[in-house]
């Protein structure tokens, strides 16, 4: 009994038309696949003895009379084959010898020269305008450090954009650096440079902390009371490591938005008074707010410390005359209090809801959050009389 292929198990009736031709292309397949395999076998234990047999010659002692290895090309031409052990083309053999020289086909520079290959430790980079010259070093190209950051990135950090958006600006001449123009974003910022953008100083937000604190009674705005009685910094103890300090003041009987931080350029634009920031507070009088006092209140009120100014006035409630909100820009100490005490009023109850454009949506009374960097962004470079 014969013996059937290993083809011929699967079909019972022998091979169908046309599968005997599929059999021999996969075998005529294998055996191309092995022939492949054996020539690349055979190609890298030619390339090892090569590599082997040039290594050798190496070693030997070299001299300009002496004989050649063997298969060393004949002086003055280029060898066809082999490369040294360090993966470059060997020189001629015997080009070093008294009165030999290689030949040129050309007048470009041999490309076996050593005088004539570029430094590969490192390059040297020189930027337009009044970038400085820069070296980068082998292994530590793409590394930026504490004194040499790229302009966009060190407008990224400074809160004014993202990197993208910052390189569109540097690029449109928006950007300056210690009074120059730069359009370069990858100029390199050294720690002594002052960098401008929109006529205002720029410094990076690197260890800067902005807390939006929503300030509840009986705690006072300070860093520190002798008496030992509760301060907003106890609410936001576990915030941050970092030494912050509030912007500007809430009475102790005054709620709302707070905003704590450790930057001290920003703390000081946002609370001088030339810079206009506004403030909304909604207030809560004894009795209700008459129609004269109303009016005499959007005039402005005289008090000891001159006359007090309101940006808007109005009733948050049409049914409750005690309900008001107000908007003022001033930052006067007790401001608030002041003008409606001037017309006879108590101040029951006042809490800020705005301040240089934040609020405090979201954030329950004697809680804090973050700002993000939108917020950041939009403190940095308001307008005057804008937040």
């Amino acid at each position: 009994m014969n013996k059937k292929s290993g083809f011929e198990k699967f079909h019972k009736g022998g091979p169908k038309k046309g599968s005997a031709l599929k059999e021999q292309l996969r075998q005529e397949k294998k055996a191309q696949t092995r022939e492949r395999k054996a020539f690349f076998e055979q190609q890298r234990a030619d390339k090892a003895a090569s590599r082997q047999a040039s290594a050798d010659g190496n070693a030997a002692p070299r001299s300009g009379g002496g004989p050649r290895r063997a298969g060393a090309e004949e002086p003055g031409k280029f060898p066809k084959e082999g490369r040294t052990t360090a993966g470059k083309a060997s020189r001629p053999a015997g080009a070093r010898s008294q009165g030999a020289k290689p030949e040129r086909s050309s007048g470009k520079p041999d490309r076996f020269d050593r005088e004539a290959r570029p430094q590969a430790a490192g390059r040297t980079e020189k930027a337009e305008g009044p970038a400085r010259k820069v070296v980068v070093k082998s292994g530590t190209a793409g590394k930026g450090t504490l004194d040499q950051m790229p302009l966009n990135k060190y407008l990224a950090h400074g809160g004014v954009c993202g990197r993208r958006e910052a390189a569109e600006l540097v690029k449109k001449g928006k950007v300056e650096v210690n009074g120059i123009v730069v359009t370069e974003p990858g100029y390199k910022v050294q720690e002594s440079d002052e960098v401008r953008f929109g006529g205002k100083k720029v410094t990076p937000t690197g260890n800067l902390v902005y807390i939006l604190l929503n300030k509840p009674k009986d705690y006072l705005t300070t860093t520190d009371d002798p008496q030992q009685r509760k301060t907003v910094l106890d609410l936001i103890a576990k915030a941050t490591d970092q030494r912050v300090y509030p912007v500007g003041r809430l009475d102790r009987n005054t709620s709302g938005v707070l905003l704590l931080t450790n930057d001290g350029e920003l703390a000081q634009r946002l609370t001088h008074p030339s810079n206009e920031v506004r403030k909304v507070y909604a207030v809560t009088l004894d009795k209700p707010l008459t129609k004269a006092h109303f009016e005499d209140i959007l005039k402005g009120t005289p008090l000891e410390d001159g006359l007090a100014h309101v940006d808007s006035l109005a009733f948050t409630d049409a049914g409750n005359k005690k309900e008001i909100g107000i908007e003022i820009h001033s930052g006067r100490n007790r401001i608030v209090r002041r003008l409606f005490e001037h017309y006879g009023y108590d101040v029951k109850g006042l809490d800020r809801v705005i301040f240089a454009g934040l609020t405090k949506k979201n954030v329950p009374r004697g809680k804090w959050r973050f700002l993000n960097e939108k917020e950041v962004r939009d403190l940095k470079f308001f307008k005057k009389g804008k937040k």
